[in-house]
């Protein structure tokens, strides 16, 4: 099955939305998927698909409950899912305190059981939960994690359960991963861990026309060490626009979704977009970067045709196995 953390240490490099468009790709490609939000931040994954009602009630059940041992329901109900058929388990705000958390439970269960600190496997408690207690890869073809950024425990969980990278990465600007940056990054991460982790693929995200945008993005190119099956290019208005629609860059198309001033005030309203090549092009590419993942890292089959039903346009469909990239509009 498909098991992917989408990472990187720098801010600003599209990781939740990668992350969102992904899971909906995958989706759309005819897998069962599931997507798990441990980014405690607001404007997360669980905001963008419009779920995790209670995650500031601090009495409801949550994942880092479930984590630690400490349930108040069945694992299920965590499960809800989005308008674009893709499970999700929410963010909590509990996520924040989670270091605090199981610093309380190593010292009570390494005082019960008379053993150290060092011997409690503080970074195999979500791979335990996930496939051993509530074995997911018998319901999903793919799991999907939005971690926090910070290298803590809630990262280390989700690496040590998943075992493989996606990293989004700046085109170019201050804090950018460079190329050796993300073989020390993936060296770290499997020494800390005591696991071999794989590195899927680089995704530059945000890619503009200048010229140290393109220069950056050929680097990874032209190297051997990284798998770089795609650029997504500089489509602000689209990526920005899936926080209004509350969905992926395939539902801000279809539903024809803008974010436009009206009456003095900026709103978001579907069925006022209009159809741009460029963007087509984009989700083609997203698409196209999910069937890269799903066959050339985990070879699992998938229908490699993507069809967008545009309101009032008709339907477009491009199948990304097609070198010449040839579209074909149903009338």
């Amino acid at each position: 099955m498909i098991t992917v953390v989408v990472y990187s240490e720098s801010g600003g490099t599209f990781k939740t939305t990668t992350t969102a468009n992904l899971a909906v790709s995958l989706e759309r490609m005819g897998l069962d998927v599931c997507i798990i939000d441990l980014d405690p931040q607001e404007g997360n994954l669980t905001s963008l698909f419009d779920v995790g009602a209670h995650r500031s009630d601090p009495d409801a059940d949550n994942l880092v409950k479930h984590v630690l041992e400490m349930p108040d329901g069945e694992f299920t109900d965590l499960i809800e899912t989005s308008d674009e058929g893709v499970d999700v388990i929410p963010s909590h705000d509990m996520l924040g305190d989670f270091t605090s958390n199981l610093e309380q439970k190593i010292a009570y269960e390494t005082g019960m059981k008379n053993m150290s600190k060092e011997e409690f496997p503080r970074y195999e408690l979500l791979y335990d939960l996930l496939w051993n207690e509530q074995q997911l890869h018998e319901k999903y073809d793919a799991v999907l994690i939005d971690p926090n950024a910070r290298a803590e425990d809630l990262l280390y969980n989700s690496i040590y359960a998943m075992r493989t990278l996606v990293a989004p990465v700046k085109p170019a600007g201050k804090g950018n991963l460079s190329l050796e940056g993300l073989d020390e990054l993936v060296g770290n991460m499997e020494k800390k861990l005591d696991i071999e982790v794989g590195l899927s693929c680089v995704v530059p995200s945000g890619v503009g026309q200048t010229n140290a945008h393109q220069q950056y993005s050929k680097q990874f190119n032209n190297t051997d060490e990284f798998a770089t099956p795609v650029a997504i290019p500089d489509r602000e208005s689209l990526m920005d626009t899936m926080w209004e629609a509350r969905g992926s860059a395939y539902k801000v198309i279809e539903e024809r979704w803008k974010t436009f001033e009206k009456d003095d005030k900026m709103v978001s309203e579907p069925g006022q977009r209009r159809i741009r090549d460029r963007e087509l092009e984009t989700v083609r590419d997203i698409y196209e970067l999910a069937a890269f993942i799903a066959t050339e890292t985990f070879d699992v089959e998938i229908d490699p045709e993507l069809t967008l039903d545009i309101e009032d346009h008709g339907e477009r469909s491009f199948d990304v196995t097609d070198d010449a990239e040839a579209e074909v509009t149903a009338q």
